[in-house]
C-alpha cells in the first residue's frame, strides 16, 4: 500500500477502483473484513460506509495488534474457516488476498458463505500474472515467483468458478494482476 514504485502505486490504483466499483450500490449495516492484515482496506470501509459497524478480522499476531491499536479499528483475531458470527448475520463479507494463505479455502469459503446476508466481495492473485510479475522484479526466484505463503493458485476463471461453488457470481474485476468478484449467497431451491 505504501509503495513509491509507480508501476506498484499505479497497480493499487487499479486494485482499489475495482474495489469501490464492486462495492458500488452497497449500503450494509455489518461489514467484516476477513483477512485484515494491518487494517488499510478495514480503514478504507468505515470511511467508505461510516453509517455500518464494521471489523476487521484475522490471525493472532501481535505486530498486527500494534498496527490496529495505532489506527484505532475494530479488529479482533480469529480464523476464516471458524468464523465467530451467527448464520446470515453479515451484510458484506470483504476477503482481499486472504483466500490464497488459508490451507483450506474451501472451508474459508463456506464460512463466509454461512455469515454473509447479501454480499462478498473476494480477491486473489491472478495466474500464473502474479508469478511472472514477480520473477520480472527478481522475486522470489527460486520459488518460481510464488510469494512466500501462498498455498492456493487461481486463474480468474478458476477463481469464479471456485467462489461459485458457494456463492452467486454476479461481476469479476480483473485488474492486473488480480481477480476481483462480488457475489451474493445462493437462494434456497
Amino acid at each position: 500500500y505504501a509503495s513509491t514504485n509507480p508501476v506498484e502505486q499505479r497497480m493499487m490504483r487499479g486494485f482499489f477502483d475495482s474495489l469501490d466499483e464492486l462495492l458500488t450500490g452497497l449500503r450494509p449495516t455489518t461489514v467484516v473484513e476477513v483477512g485484515a492484515g494491518e487494517g488499510r482496506v478495514t480503514e478504507r470501509l468505515v470511511e467508505r460506509f461510516p453509517d455500518a459497524t464494521v471489523i476487521g478480522l484475522d490471525l493472532v499476531d501481535e505486530d498486527l495488534a500494534g498496527d490496529w491499536a495505532e489506527l484505532g479499528l475494530p479488529m479482533f483475531f480469529g480464523d476464516a474457516t471458524r468464523l465467530p458470527f451467527t448464520d446470515d448475520s453479515i451484510d458484506l463479507v470483504v476477503g482481499l488476498e486472504v483466500m490464497e494463505h488459508i490451507p483450506g479455502p474451501a472451508a474459508a469459503l463456506r464460512e463466509i458463505a454461512r455469515v454473509c446476508r447479501q454480499t462478498t466481495v473476494l480477491s486473489v492473485p491472478r495466474e500464473p500474472v502474479w508469478r511472472a510479475g514477480n520473477m520480472a522484479r527478481g522475486r522470489y526466484l527460486g520459488d518460481l515467483g510464488n510469494t512466500p505463503g501462498h498455498v492456493n493458485h487461481w486463474s480468474a476463471r478458476s477463481f469464479e468458478r471456485f467462489v461459485a461453488t458457494e456463492f452467486d457470481v454476479g461481476s469479476t474485476r480483473r485488474p492486473l494482476p488480480w481477480t476481483m468478484v462480488r457475489a451474493t449467497p445462493r437462494q434456497p431451491a
